[in-house]
């Protein structure tokens, strides 16, 4: 169990670089004014990682937030921790590297802290692997990483790389905690990170986690949160609003019982709100 942490707390990736437990995702917010001010606020309320996706569309405006973040607040880039991916229709050697400086590109950055393969595309991610392993041996990458990879897909991707895998980045709430995920994982260095740790605001309402966000003064989303950071998670939970980004962030002044942390494992039931990273139609 992690505890004893705040928000500019990191875990160390096997290679040595530090990765905040904590951060801020936006998964499909258009580009534009509101996500611009996201990333400036939640700079300015002490996140340090942020996370986006070429199939987001819209890294050019994490990059313009990004950059006017670090001018008001004098922070060095190198404070922040900065996660793009690689989309499904890019995955192949030379076309990774391609999509890369794409990214690159758009968001304005000299390099990137964590670069991800987005999905696990079969027959394609282990040539797009090669291209982030080239990126890395060149230094042009801090970390590299995989979404979406289910033990089977680590395993294969692992039997020839070069480099093992450092971030593991997937679906993660109470209603699927990936129990052996989780513990394969730890078992070979790879840390987990939560994407929809809030099930899309689908749990908030759960009566079980109601009863616990209770009894701590806390809400769900912040119980939540916490539950993945106590069994070792990275959580990047989505938020435009500068009052939900400083109260998803106000998780480390408490913390679960194991009683507490049982009975919201007891809650999974494998169930999803994205896609089946076995069945997906690509």
């Amino acid at each position: 169990m992690v505890t004893n942490l705040n928000l500019q707390d990191t875990t160390t990736l096997h290679n040595g670089i530090q990765m905040p437990w904590f951060g801020i995702g936006v998964f499909k917010v258009e580009e534009g004014s509101e996500l611009v001010q996201a990333i400036k606020s939640a700079v300015k309320h002490g996140y340090r990682s942020i996370d986006t996706a070429a199939i987001y569309e819209n890294e050019t405006s994490v990059g313009q937030g990004i950059r006017e973040a670090l001018l008001e607040s004098q922070i060095p880039r190198e404070e922040l921790f900065v996660t793009s991916k690689v989309w499904n229709a890019d995955l192949g050697y030379e076309s990774t590297l391609a999509a890369y400086e794409t990214s690159l590109n758009k968001l304005g950055l000299e390099y990137l802290d964590l670069y991800l393969i987005h999905w696990p595309v079969k027959g394609k991610y282990k040539e797009a692997w090669r291209a982030l392993e080239t990126l890395y041996k060149e230094g042009r990458v801090k970390a590299i990483g995989v979404s979406n990879f289910q033990i089977h897909h680590l395993e294969d991707v692992m039997k020839d790389a070069e480099v093992r895998p450092m971030v593991n980045q997937v679906e993660y709430h109470p209603l699927l905690s990936q129990k052996e995920l989780l513990r394969f994982s730890k078992e070979q260095g790879i840390q987990l990170e939560a994407w929809s740790p809030l099930m899309q605001g689908q749990l908030l309402d759960h009566p079980v986690l109601k009863e616990i966000a209770s009894k701590h003064g806390k809400s769900v989303a912040q119980v939540i949160l916490r539950w993945d950071l106590q069994h070792g998670v990275v959580t990047i939970p989505k938020s435009t609003k500068e009052h939900r980004i400083i109260e998803n962030a106000s998780v480390f002044d408490f913390e679960l019982t194991a009683a507490d942390i049982a009975q919201i494992d007891g809650l999974n039931q494998d169930q999803r709100v994205g896609p089946d990273p076995d069945n997906f139609d690509f």
